[in-house]
């Protein structure tokens, strides 16, 4: 089960080697071909794993240690390059087999819109589910300059497949007007500029269901996360996501799976956002797949 060993070379810290044994399978996505300002996050899963090698294995947040996790890092999936249509069905039949063989699904991204087939294939087994989507951007876009594959419509696919009453946004801080409108109409909940506080909020909401977690990594202010293809002023601090992520581990919620996404190297030379996107990545194993 494992993608590209020769390209991919690495895994995420602590990777052990048995898939059939594991209970969660951190794969990468590396599709960064609708990006509608600057590429690159196709570099970003195995950035993220080159940067856990820094990472203690220990968290002083959860108070867990990673060897408590059975989990396998199947390395980079293969895509035909350019051909997003083919990638994105490529990656929903590969979650359809991680769901039919009882794993939690870790992806890295990868532009955000690899998340829109995670959720189709969680859909079909959890037609119940809930998602939170953590970015800041509304992606609620249908279309970008007439391309309905764009990383900017991912959520607005979501709110047509699984209802907008069971989606919640946070962070939020761009997108169209007429986003925010929709996000207004439809029902879907919005919370714009934070996170930790306004999720302590709606996370009773969600208690007891199944909900799948996608992260965009531009969440975070530039001056925390710069390697990414969309920047925005005004974000969160990296202290706040760890907060969120802490705060979805300790709620009574179902977490069917996740992926944190928009990591792009080639823009922050420091790796300052791959290191804290491997943070959040250790986090996410030991206080939602525990």
């Amino acid at each position: 089960m494992t993608f590209d060993e020769a390209y991919s070379g690495k895994v995420f810290i602590m990777s052990r080697k048995d898939y059939d044994a594991a209970d969660v399978v951190i794969y990468g996505m590396p599709m960064d071909y609708t990006v509608s300002f600057r590429p690159g996050s196709r570099f970003g899963p195995n950035r993220i794993r080159e940067a856990s090698i820094g990472l203690e294995e220990y968290s002083p947040y959860m108070d867990k240690h990673l060897e408590e996790v059975n989990y396998v890092d199947v390395g980079d999936m293969l895509f035909p390059f350019g051909n997003a249509g083919k990638s994105l069905d490529i990656i929903e039949k590969y979650i359809d087999k991680l769901l039919a063989d009882g794993k939690f699904p870790l992806g890295l991204g990868g532009e955000h819109l690899v998340t829109w087939p995670v959720i189709k294939a969680m859909h079909k087994k959890y037609p119940d589910m809930a998602l939170i989507h953590i970015d800041a951007h509304a992606d609620l876009r249908e279309q970008y300059e007439g391309e309905v594959l764009s990383h900017s419509t991912p959520v607005r696919k979501a709110c047509d497949l699984i209802g907008p009453e069971n989606v919640y946004s946070f962070g939020i801080r761009s997108g169209m007007r007429e986003e925010f409108e929709f996000a207004k109409q439809s029902g879907m909940t919005m919370e714009k500029f934070n996170v930790a506080e306004p999720l302590k909020k709606h996370l009773p909401k969600l208690a007891g269901r199944h909900v799948y977690v996608t992260i965009d990594i531009d969440v975070l202010d530039p001056a925390f996360a710069p390697g990414t293809g969309t920047a925005e002023a005004g974000g969160i601090t990296s202290k706040e996501l760890l907060e969120a992520i802490m705060q979805i581990a300790k709620a009574d919620l179902k977490v069917i799976g996740a992926d944190l996404v928009e990591v792009a190297p080639a823009y922050d030379p420091t790796e300052q956002t791959s290191i804290a996107a491997s943070k959040f990545i250790r986090e996410i194993l030991l206080g939602w797949t525990t």
